[in-house]
């Protein structure tokens, strides 16, 4: 508890007015607003994030003055969290065995995509081995910025491909999904009730798993605490069925829109040049990325009960709340993608650094003495 507190309190601290740059998150916000409107009146795919992403990226290529400071993320992702939650219900424990053959698929992706990725940034981007690896495994992107990091690569090119591969994949996805699936998401709104309709106590219900979630987050050292904590904790509740409340649409709308700022703003301070190179890298190990998650999707759908629309989410390298987001809008199996993006961060965080490890050791052994 108590480095919890120290968390609360460095986070207070962080937006006293010396520090947070209030002008220029306002400004984010306002252009985020405006892109998430627009898409909203064009009927597109998750409006509220992807507008918002749209339009934030657009400002820091050409260097307009926003930002999104990382202290502002995790209430909104734990309010994404709470909301995920909110989509488990009672049938969920049923359905655990039918995961197994997907499950078994996950890894072969896993590995299919590491080798895939990690080959062209090295043979086609040119990387040093270091930051071919770590650029490549379909992990999580501040693990894998932190394992790179210590292993002697470029920590901002990482962070930046991984920036560049939930942008891109979170971009072209949903419209993925319309095509392939024959179904719509444009407009479609992805929570409950309005503010206005949401009785107290279920908003009570939904604010107490938000806050024991991000506790049991941090007491069971979850990665991406924020977020797995409060979906945890509300996913028990409902399981459970202690309540049936839902985010209130005007909350999630906002959580969208801050999540959809914040990936934007993490090229803020980049020259054009490097971020428009990585755009254009990340765009073919995002082609190789897709192209391996509908083949995988296809086939494991041959051998499991779960169709193609669920899996392609499941498997695709894209961000585990907004991957969950788009199953949401769906109104499909949102657990088991959820469930599928929990386990795949967590193998590659606990193998990422071990492999590399190996992979180095043989690379010593069969280098020539000199």
């Amino acid at each position: 508890m108590r480095v919890l507190l120290e968390d609360f309190t460095n986070g207070i601290r962080a937006l006293a007015p010396s520090r947070f740059p209030y002008r220029r998150f306002a400004l984010a916000l306002v252009l985020g607003g405006l892109g998430g409107w627009l898409f909203v009146q064009a009927r597109l795919p998750l409006p509220w994030m992807l507008g918002s992403m749209v339009f934030c990226t657009a400002a820091a290529l050409i260097r307009l003055p926003v930002a999104a400071p990382p202290v502002i993320r995790p209430p909104m992702t734990a309010v994404i969290g709470v909301m995920l939650g909110a989509s488990f219900k009672p049938e969920v424990v049923t359905q655990l065995p039918n995961w197994l053959p997907t499950l078994g698929g996950l890894v072969l992706f896993m590995v299919a995509c590491g080798l895939c990725c990690v080959g062209y940034f090295r043979r086609v981007a040119g990387f040093d081995p270091v930051t071919a690896f770590f650029s490549g495994m379909p992990g999580g992107l501040v693990e894998m910025v932190t394992l790179g990091e210590e292993k002697g690569g470029d920590a901002r090119i990482i962070a930046l491909i991984h920036s560049a591969r939930i942008l891109l994949v979170v971009m072209t996805l949903p419209f993925l999904v319309q095509w392939i699936g024959g179904v719509s998401l444009g407009g479609g709104r992805v929570a409950g009730p309005s503010l206005a309709q949401t009785p107290l106590g279920s908003e009570l219900w939904l604010i107490g798993c938000g806050i024991l979630g991000v506790i049991a987050g941090h007491w069971l050292r979850l990665p991406a605490k924020y977020l797995l904590g409060p979906m945890l904790v509300s996913a028990v509740v409902h399981v459970t069925g202690l309540s049936a409340a839902v985010p209130p649409a005007e909350i999630v709308n906002a959580a969208q829109l801050v999540l959809g700022v914040t990936i934007g703003c993490r090229f803020v301070g980049t020259p054009p040049r490097i971020i428009l190179r990585v755009l254009l890298l990340s765009v073919g190990s995002t082609a190789i990325l897709l192209a391996l998650t509908l083949s995988f999707a296809w086939l494991v759908a041959l051998v499991s009960v779960h169709g193609h629309v669920p899996l392609i989410l499941a498997y695709s390298p894209g961000g585990l709340a907004e991957m969950s987001l788009i199953a949401l809008a769906l109104h499909t199996e949102v657990a088991f993608v959820a469930a599928h993006h929990i386990i795949r961060v967590f193998l590659v965080m606990v193998s990422a650094g071990p492999i590399f490890g190996l992979i180095g050791r043989r690379c010593d052994k069969a280098a020539p003495a000199e």
